[in-house]
């Protein structure tokens, strides 16, 4: 539990609070931070009073990306996080205008270029944390945990593991067509886009069957090459039959990171790491987000950025600490060398 004389007064507006992940969102912040108050937007907020009830110190307000946003309308939030497709960047334009911090989760590396130049030209106070890596900077944050194993890094391989059994809400539905599309991937120090489709990788998941992953413009790629100065990075999709469902439970979100190099040791290696979570991706997203959000205001050991501007997952926050909160929510992360 977090100090009450810290974070009583903070202010959390979810956007798309009531939705599939806005709520996962909430109900971590209001099991690991009681304290927090909590604004649920959204242009139908009646369908978020019963949640908001549940959880308590929580209300709705009426919220329209495509509408000016009003920051004392909006209750004046500490924190915006934008839990919902927003073309025009309305939130995170109001959030450097008003000096409010703010997280993303919906972009992909090729959506993000307008944010960063008025962030660097605005200079704002607050900290805009871009965690549109898959799962909000879930697998980036492991995996720059395990690259601290290597002293030379050569290649780095990720997937993650897509259940159809794992429900999903309408915004990722939304964007399921545009996964795999166009994807930028690290080749031999090269940045390039490709056609997904013309660059599948196969590889075989935890249960030993073959699975092919066709790549995605996730940030976790330049994200990760940028840590390790790795030649070859790439996110991959795969749909399949997740490690919950061949167990006969209910469907997992598993994230696969495939790192070849050099250890510490002097010894060359290839280590898989397996990060699942037995609540499915929605809930996995959400923990991302939460560590996010206490990397911001400093919470739970994490210590929060002196200056204001853009920052990413694995510049906020300290991996250590932060995949401590992930187990504590019943993710499980296994390693072994391939």
């Amino acid at each position: 539990m977090t100090n009450l004389k810290n974070t009583a007064a903070l202010k959390v507006l979810i956007a798309g609070g009531y939705g599939h992940i806005g709520s996962n969102i909430a109900r971590h912040l209001r099991k690991k931070h009681p304290e927090i108050n909590l604004i649920l937007g959204g242009r139908h907020p009646e369908k978020g009073h019963q949640f908001a009830a549940e959880i308590g110190r929580t209300e709705c307000i009426f919220l329209d990306v495509n509408k000016p946003f009003d920051s004392d309308s909006a209750g004046s939030p500490d924190l915006i996080i934008a839990a919902l497709q927003d073309h025009k960047n309305m939130l995170f334009d109001a959030a450097v205008e008003n000096n409010i911090s703010y997280i993303s989760i919906t972009r992909t590396a090729d959506e993000v270029a307008p944010m960063i130049f008025k962030a660097l030209q605005k200079q704002p106070l607050s900290k805009l944390v871009l965690t549109d890596h898959w799962q909000a900077g879930v697998l980036t944050i492991v995996a720059k945990q395990v690259a601290e194993q290597f002293q030379q890094i050569n290649t780095i391989e990720t997937a993650c593991v897509y259940d159809e059994l794992d429900p999903i809400g309408p915004m990722i539905a939304a964007q399921m067509d545009s996964f795999v599309t166009r994807a930028l991937i690290r080749n031999e120090k090269n940045w390039i886009f490709v056609d997904a489709t013309e660059y599948p990788r196969d590889f075989y998941l935890a249960n030993g069957t073959a699975a092919r992953g066709y790549p995605m413009g996730t940030l976790d790629v330049p994200s990760l090459a940028s840590l390790t100065d790795a030649s070859n990075v790439r996110f991959d999709i795969v749909i399949g039959q997740s490690i919950g469902t061949n167990q006969g439970k209910n469907a997992s979100h598993d994230l696969y990171i495939d790192i070849e190099g050099i250890l510490v040791s002097g010894k060359p290696a290839k280590m898989r790491t397996i990060v699942s979570d037995p609540a499915g991706q929605s809930h996995l997203t959400a923990l991302g987000v939460l560590i996010s959000v206490e990397g911001i205001f400093g919470l739970s050991g994490q210590l929060p950025p002196s200056n204001g501007g853009i920052y990413l997952p694995e510049t906020l926050l300290n991996a250590t600490n932060a995949v401590k909160t992930l187990k504590e929510f019943g993710v499980t992360i296994t390693q072994t060398e391939i």
